[in-house]
């Protein structure tokens, strides 16, 4: 089924002609009665919106109207629709990412942050049902989605992006939901784990691993006393504001199958997660230079827990 046609609406200069199309486009696909929207179709509509977002100017409007369109993923009412849309606006960003001025960036890395949130309640409203997290893990790492480790098309920026944002989203997601279900991380984080195994760039692991990962298990780690180093290398994620990192994550994570698992600690969460890095490190597919960074990652993680024993 096609969409309304929407996208000159959408792109409109006319903040009230933006404001109805918004309504109207979250109207059509709340329908539980249509048809699935052809990509073409979802191409063109994601365009539209593209450049509505393009032409919105003063912060307030910005702000408003890139929570209106990251909340649409939340009006769809099955889960595989709101996925579709979710894929269409990553195969978007990723499309377009290289045109955006630097003066107008920032409003687009605010955009991309707010369907980040979205996305993470839309999982969460779907109890992190394994098949819909692997859909959309699918969406995210594709080719033309935005962490793609074989798509050279996409941009170094978006993924680091990502990298910064993505656990603290996802804090503040589930700080705003009201499910019990726990959070599988290492289905969560799995995709950034695969980009720092296989990406070509070095300031591409780098990113990931001092944006992502180290906080995350600063957060995971759990409380520590302040004492000397007992050697010349740096303690993996030991900094003295452990209990400030990611407060929703600790209260209500697993490690992968939230049924089967309920809740897990942080500490033995963390030991978890380091096994998948030498896990993917081990991967035929991984980078040499890669692996041994991982397999570094790992090996400092497990000592410290040695330590801490």
């Amino acid at each position: 089924m096609s969409a309304p046609p929407l996208g000159k609406y959408l792109a409109s200069t006319e903040k009230h002609i933006r404001d109805k199309a918004i309504k109207n486009l979250s109207v059509f696909l709340s329908d539980d009665t249509r048809d699935a929207i052809s990509k073409s179709a979802m191409d063109k509509l994601w365009k539209g919106i593209f450049y509505g977002f393009w032409m919105s100017d003063k912060p307030l409007v910005q702000q408003a109207l890139a929570t209106q369109l990251a909340d649409l993923v939340l009006t769809i009412s099955t889960t595989s629709a709101s996925l579709a849309f979710l894929r269409g606006f990553w195969e978007m960003i990723v499309r377009e990412w290289n045109g955006i001025d630097r003066l107008r960036i920032d409003k687009y890395y605010m955009l991309v942050r707010r369907f980040v949130n979205a996305s993470f309640r839309l999982l969460i409203r779907a109890e992190w049902t394994k098949s819909e997290c692997d859909e959309y893990n699918d969406i995210l790492m594709a080719p033309g989605g935005p962490i793609c480790p074989s798509d050279i098309k996409v941009p170094a920026s978006l993924a680091f992006h990502l990298a910064d944002i993505y656990v603290q989203e996802l804090d503040k997601a589930i700080g705003s939901a009201s499910s019990s279900t726990p959070v599988p991380l290492d289905t969560v984080i799995k995709p950034f784990l695969i980009l720092a195994a296989r990406t070509h760039a070095s300031a591409t692991y780098k990113r990931i691993q001092s944006a992502l990962l180290d906080p995350l298990f600063t957060a995971l780690a759990g409380p520590v006393e302040e004492q000397p180093p007992t050697s010349k290398r740096p303690r993996l994620a030991m900094v003295t504001n452990q209990e400030d990192l990611y407060p929703n994550i600790l209260c209500s994570s697993c490690f992968e199958d939230p049924k089967l698992e309920g809740k897990v600690d942080g500490p033995v969460l963390r030991k978890k997660l380091l096994r998948s890095i030498f896990e993917v490190a081990s991967q035929p597919e991984t980078r040499d230079s890669n692996r041994r960074k991982m397999y570094t990652l790992w090996k400092d993680g497990a000592d410290e827990d040695v330590e801490e024993d």
